[in-house]
């Protein structure tokens, strides 16, 4: 019982510290007024990259030992990422236990520990949909299509994404959120802006592999039950 309380009051921090001063890029909220431990979260994609303009719900479910556990994230709006399982379950460092597994190819300092938040894990989330983390992929096809993005081979993985957000946006109109599609909107901070929201609007805007969407609406029909054709890396 204290760890629950202590977790609960964890949160409430976190929750309250959030809505004070938010951090342009996402939103929580209960997904329960009486469930401190499940929160709902908007993501909006992050401008000059595929996802720019889009709006994407997730759920974060939190354990009793919070903070010395993480919690779990999963989207329920369809995303395709690299580190993201078809389910929707984000797959990344700072969301895996802090054990020592050299298996992996994670350092254990890559992984969950105490001093982190929702706002450190929210914030890496956006940061992998500028710069997917390919070496060990949840989504085998996203990875393999983002590769051949970047090598200049095939722009698919683009395309589909594309037709994601355009999906999205119908979401956002019934919700009332304005997505922010530019890089002043998106980095905009309604308070004193944080070191941590600082540095992540600097790190988005990298030039190795700038978006280009000069001519994305050309050669596809929007359909969101369009499948993809599934490969093998070679």
């Amino acid at each position: 019982m204290a760890a629950a309380a202590a977790s609960v009051r964890s949160l409430t921090i976190e929750l309250i510290s959030l809505q004070k001063e938010p951090v342009e890029g996402f939103t929580v909220s209960l997904d329960n007024e009486d469930d401190m431990y499940l929160w709902r979260v908007a993501i909006f994609g992050p401008p000059e990259t595929p996802y720019e303009g889009g709006y994407f719900k997730a759920l974060i479910k939190f354990p009793l030992d919070y903070p010395y556990s993480p919690p779990s994230m999963k989207f329920v709006s369809p995303i395709f990422h690299p580190n993201v399982y078809e389910d929707g379950e984000v797959c990344i460092s700072i969301l895996h236990p802090p054990i020592d597994d050299p298996h992996s190819g994670e350092l254990p300092a890559e992984r969950w520990n105490p001093t982190q938040t929702v706002r450190t894990i929210l914030l890496s989330v956006i940061s992998l949909l500028n710069e997917p983390n390919t070496s060990s992929a949840a989504n085998v096809d996203a990875s393999v299509m983002y590769r051949k993005w970047v090598e200049k081979k095939d722009d698919r993985y683009v395309k589909f994404i594309r037709k994601q957000v355009e999906s999205s946006k119908s979401e956002a109109a019934k919700d009332g959120i304005q997505v922010p599609t530019t890089r002043e909107e998106y980095c905009k901070i309604q308070k004193e802006p944080t070191t941590a929201s600082s540095d992540i609007c600097d790190e988005y805007f990298y030039d190795d592999y700038h978006y280009q969407d000069d001519d994305e609406d050309d050669d596809y029909v929007d359909d969101s039950n369009d499948s993809i054709d599934h490969e093998s890396d070679e």
